[in-house]
């Protein structure tokens, strides 16, 4: 059997039509960038996270970008975030000449805990930005009251988590900005990068729509050094579809997940894997399926010959990547993020997938410890 990681083809087919009637709608217009296609899109963010401002860009990085500088951090900042992340969470400070400051995680969520914040925090300190990592929302309250506290601004990495919430609200509203990611791979996924950012703020809203064109609101008129970060008309269309269907496909994706939980028992695996855990008053939405394995890397390579894809997500934090080795760290600096890139591995979880292939993924890792 052939399971791989991520079937776009599978979610793609029945939208086929809808949204190639849509994207023929897009070229007939002639109208790419920007415009009234990402207005309604952008309209559809906001309604669906319950924020008042929706501002689409290019990409989540660009909407991580996009929020430090609407916030005025520059050269000499420091911004408080993970190290057990994708890049751009980090690459955004480093952009805008600032510094990452980074602190670990919890072992059970991967996200980061707020008990190290005031540590980390300087005269310098301008923004935290936890990440929502694998769907699962961080400890919003704990840390917007440090950050409040602090005078500190919030921003929100939900590149991940469009759909999952907190409290009883979704990741979206849950501090001063919030970003997200359309990248193909996403939950939300469209037809190549995009990204927005969310927020109450109507003073943030309008520096993130005038920033996000080289600092413009009167074309050629140009009040700040912006960039250039603009959703084009054929992904908003596309994702405007694929969003009516979304909250079906994290149901779908819920659902394979307490499956995979009845699977991994039955077959006495629950001493071997250890299966993401949600904390109370989370919403997860899985847009991985994370475990932690201790031989990760022999149980990575029998999954790939028996035709199971993975993921390591990720594996070497940002404060052991060669581009930060002028910020100190060292190797031990992190213990609980260092543990988590050696022992994390993602499995199949698109909503998609059928019950035989669920069992089958199991069947392999089963298989594997069998073995040892």
């Amino acid at each position: 059997m052939n399971i791989p990681l991520l079937d776009l083809k599978a979610q793609f087919q029945p939208l086929r039509a809808e949204i190639m009637a849509a994207v023929q709608t897009v070229c007939d217009e002639q109208g790419f960038i920007l415009g009234p296609r990402v207005a309604a899109f952008e309209e559809s963010v906001a309604k669906y996270v319950g924020a008042r401002y929706a501002i689409g860009c290019a990409s989540g990085s660009d909407a991580l970008l996009l929020s430090l500088m609407a916030m005025g951090v520059g050269p000499g900042d420091e911004v408080v975030t993970v190290p057990f992340t994708f890049f751009a969470t980090a690459g955004a400070v480093s952009r805008l000449g600032a510094k990452p400051v980074f602190i670990d995680i919890q072992p059970d969520t991967f996200n980061l805990d707020p008990t190290r914040i005031e540590q980390a925090v300087t005269s310098r300190t301008k923004a935290v930005i936890p990440v929502h990592l694998f769907v699962q929302c961080a400890d919003m309250p704990a840390i917007n009251q440090i950050a409040k506290a602090k005078r500190i601004q919030v921003i929100e990495d939900a590149c991940q988590a469009i759909g999952a919430g907190q409290g009883g609200k979704r990741a979206g509203v849950l501090a001063d900005t919030a970003c997200f990611s359309f990248f193909p791979s996403k939950n939300l996924g469209g037809f190549g990068d995009g990204g927005m950012i969310t927020t109450e703020d109507q003073r943030l809203a309008d520096a993130l729509a005038m920033l996000r064109v080289h600092g413009s609101r009167v074309r050629y008129l140009h009040e700040a050094v912006g960039i250039n970060s603009r959703l084009d008309a054929l992904q908003a269309v596309v994702l405007d579809i694929k969003l009516k269907y979304l909250d079906q496909c994290a149901e779908g994706r819920r659902r394979n997940a307490a499956r995979y939980e009845q699977l991994f028992q039955q077959a006495g695996l629950m001493n071997r894997v250890t299966l993401p855990a949600t904390n109370t008053g989370n919403f997860h939405v899985y847009n991985q399926y994370t475990v932690r394995v201790s031989q990760r890397d022999e149980l990575r390579t029998h999954l790939k010959e028996k035709g199971v894809g993975t993921e390591i997500y990720y594996p070497l934090p940002m404060h052991l990547q060669q581009c930060y080795q002028d910020l100190g760290y060292r190797k031990g600096a992190f213990p609980v993020s260092e543990r988590a890139a050696e022992e994390v591995l993602s499995l199949p979880i698109y909503a998609e997938l059928t019950d035989a292939q669920l069992t089958y993924v199991v069947e392999m890792i089963a298989d594997f410890f069998k073995r040892q």
